[in-house]
């Protein structure tokens, strides 16, 4: 009587569960969301850029006079920042950049806290739980955590009254210039519906252009 024959030994291959694998826990820096989240912001920076005018003609010492009264003077800001809007948000970056490089702590903790929001939260995978001194967090604990030491950060440190500070340094530099810069040789009439154009758009439609594409990718890293 011969022996029974083995039934056959189908191959398993490991290959698509070590990939998903290797995709799911990949650091959140190379994950999809992260490249589209970076992408969106220089586009949108670059499409806001696009807007500005000219550095000379903003700086034209010509066009420089002092107001007759002060609403002369509002006037001549709402005119001239509806023409140079996007040079004067620039001209307020550039200041506060130039505060925060002054001060490196301040910088420093800023960056912190954005990196704690995105790498912590925003693009961490679900298979990979925050464990800290071997206490794992849950999302929400986590959620709470960054929002309790973003208030920390901004109103109970030197980095908020730095901020604040130069954002009203730039305030008044861009009201300053506003006032006295001549706006009558300013082509305004094709400025009326720029409500949408330049950084005005950069600042109101990114955060949402931005959550709009990245929001697959980051569902689908956090699922």
């Amino acid at each position: 009587m011969s022996n029974p024959t083995p039934p056959p030994i189908l191959p398993v291959s490991t290959t698509s569960t070590t990939t998903a694998g290797s995709v799911q826990s990949q650091a959140p820096i190379a994950t999809p969301a992260f490249r589209t989240f970076l992408t969106h912001i220089s586009e949108n920076l670059r499409n806001g850029l696009s807007q500005r005018r000219p550095w000379s003609e903003l700086l034209d010492r010509s066009a420089f006079a002092k107001p007759e009264s002060l609403s002369e003077a509002t006037g001549r800001v709402r005119k001239n920042y509806s023409y140079f809007r996007v040079n004067y948000l620039a001209t307020v970056a550039l200041i506060v950049a130039v505060s925060l490089f002054t001060h490196p702590f301040s910088l420093l903790v800023l960056l912190g806290l954005l990196a704690g929001w995105l790498f912590l939260y925003l693009f961490r995978p679900s298979d990979q739980p925050l464990v800290i001194f071997g206490r794992t967090f849950s999302d929400t604990q986590t959620l709470w955590g960054l929002i309790a030491f973003s208030i920390f950060v901004v109103f109970l440190t030197s980095v908020g009254s730095l901020l604040i500070s130069a954002l009203l340094v730039g305030a008044a530099v861009v009201f300053a210039h506003g006032a006295f810069r001549v706006p009558e040789d300013l082509f305004l009439d094709e400025q009326e519906p720029t409500a949408s154009t330049g950084f005005l758009s950069f600042l109101n439609g990114a955060a949402s252009n931005v959550a709009a594409a990245t929001a697959p990718a980051v569902i689908a890293a956090r699922g």
